[in-house]
Parts: C-alpha cells; sequence; structure tokens
C-alpha cells in the first residue's frame, strides 16, 4: 500500500518536514556579525581628550623609569614631550591587532616629533614562536630594517605561528625585505640578541607586566588598547 493511500485510509497525518534552519543560521551570523563590528568601531573610535572615562594614571603615580627604554626599540625624537610604550608578543593576536595603531602613531605622531615610541619584547611561555620571531625584528635591525620586519612580523602572524621551523619563514622575509640573507641567518642561528629580548622581558616583570599587549602613554596604561583610546590619550598629555 502506497503512503499517501494510507494515510487516507487510516486517516494517519502526513509526516511532519523538518523545519529549514538556514535562516536561523544565517540571522546568527549577522548578529555576530555585527558584534564585530560594534566592537571595532568602540576600539577605533576616538573618544573626547578631556572624557572622564579615559584613564589616568594612578595616583601618585611615579613617572617611568626612562633608563629602562635602552633595553627596547626606539622610534622617535629623543626629546619628545610623550613617549608611548608598549610591551608586546610577535605570536599574540591582540599584538597583532594593535599593530595598525602603532603604525598609525608612528605616521601622525612620531614622525613629527609629537611622540617617541618604545616596543619592549614580552614573549609569553605558550607561545613557541614569540622569541624566534622577536629574534627576527632585532637580527632585520642590525641591516637598518627592524620595524619593516616588526610589522611584516605582526601583518603574516597567522602564517608562522604555528610554523614548526619559523626561521626559514623569517628568512624569507629579510629576503624579500632586500637584506642580507646569510647575515640574518647567521645571526638567528647564533641566538645573537637573546640576552637583549630577556633583558626585555625582566623590565615587563620589574614593572608587573604580565599581559600583551601592555601599552603605556607616559605612565597612563590604556584599559582598551587601541586608535581610539590610544589617539585621545596621546592628545591629552600632548595638551597637559
Amino acid at each position: 500500500m502506497g503512503e499517501a493511500k494510507r494515510r487516507k485510509e487510516t486517516g494517519a497525518p502526513p509526516p511532519r518536514k523538518p523545519k529549514d534552519r538556514k535562516p536561523l543560521y544565517a540571522g546568527l551570523g549577522v548578529i555576530v556579525l555585527v558584534l564585530v563590528a560594534v566592537a571595532v568601531f568602540f576600539l577605533a573610535a576616538s573618544p573626547d581628550p578631556s572624557s572622564d572615562e579615559l584613564p589616568v594614571a594612578a595616583p601618585n603615580a611615579d613617572p617611568f623609569p626612562a633608563q629602562l627604554d635602552r633595553y627596547g626599540i626606539s622610534v622617535g625624537d629623543s626629546d619628545a614631550p610623550v613617549v608611548v610604550r608598549e610591551f608586546a608578543d610577535y605570536e599574540c593576536p591582540a599584538c597583532a591587532r594593535f599593530a595598525d595603531a602603532s603604525e598609525r602613531l608612528k605616521e601622525e605622531y612620531v614622525e613629527s616629533g609629537k611622540v617617541r615610541f618604545v616596543y619592549f619584547d614580552l614573549p609569553l611561555q605558550q607561545h613557541d614562536n614569540a622569541v624566534p620571531a622577536a629574534h627576527a625584528a632585532r637580527c632585520a635591525g642590525d641591516q637598518g630594517a627592524y620595524w619593516e620586519m616588526h610589522d611584516e612580523l605582526f601583518d603574516m602572524q597567522t602564517e608562522w605561528s604555528g610554523s614548526g621551523n619559523p626561521a626559514d619563514t623569517f628568512s624569507r622575509y629579510a629576503n624579500d625585505l632586500g637584506l642580507d640573507e646569510r647575515r640574518f641567518r647567521r645571526c638567528m642561528d647564533t641566538d645573537l640578541h637573546i640576552d637583549d629580548i630577556e633583558e626585555s622581558r625582566r623590565v615587563a616583570m620589574q614593572l608587573r607586566v604580565t599581559s600583551t599587549p601592555t601599552v603605556l602613554v607616559d605612565n597612563v596604561r590604556l584599559t582598551r588598547p587601541g586608535w581610539g583610546q590610544l589617539s585621545a590619550v596621546v592628545e591629552r598629555e600632548l595638551n597637559d
């Protein structure tokens, strides 16, 4: 007996068709995209420099010990009125996102002499390739291309972060930047800058900095590292 004839004779209702969940999934996807867009907006939007919502230095906070800057990599006028310091890990995804803000900082404030920027290496133990990446940047720096390699490492983070042999990838970046690849590789193979990286890490420990990215504008620690809060606090410090 056919299924339709059986239902007609027995009075059984037709089987329910499974619900199409595609509209539900599509709706959820749209909600997620909206939430991401909102988060990006709040990180990028610049508050008013006079806003009470901006972070301030802790009461009776001492100035940042400027003598420690020699353990980081600095760019900008040594007499700039404001100093921005970042403690970061090249394998940290949040640090890669902040890299866009630091690049914009260099273009809009460092080049004009208003800000000096200091980058401190703080490779985290859970990131196997963080130390080799920090080493790659410093080895490129020996050939005058520290910031170019810094930017490349963050731009291409997903390519090398899970690699079992990141040195080959870093050598390719060095070659793309026009560096002497043999000199670069020798620097990497001999761990030439391992002590410098460790000194930078010790600075972070001394200051009780444990997370990345940690960004300080003079002695004010950002609570939402991103261009919006960064630029607003810089403007406030310049106007004080």
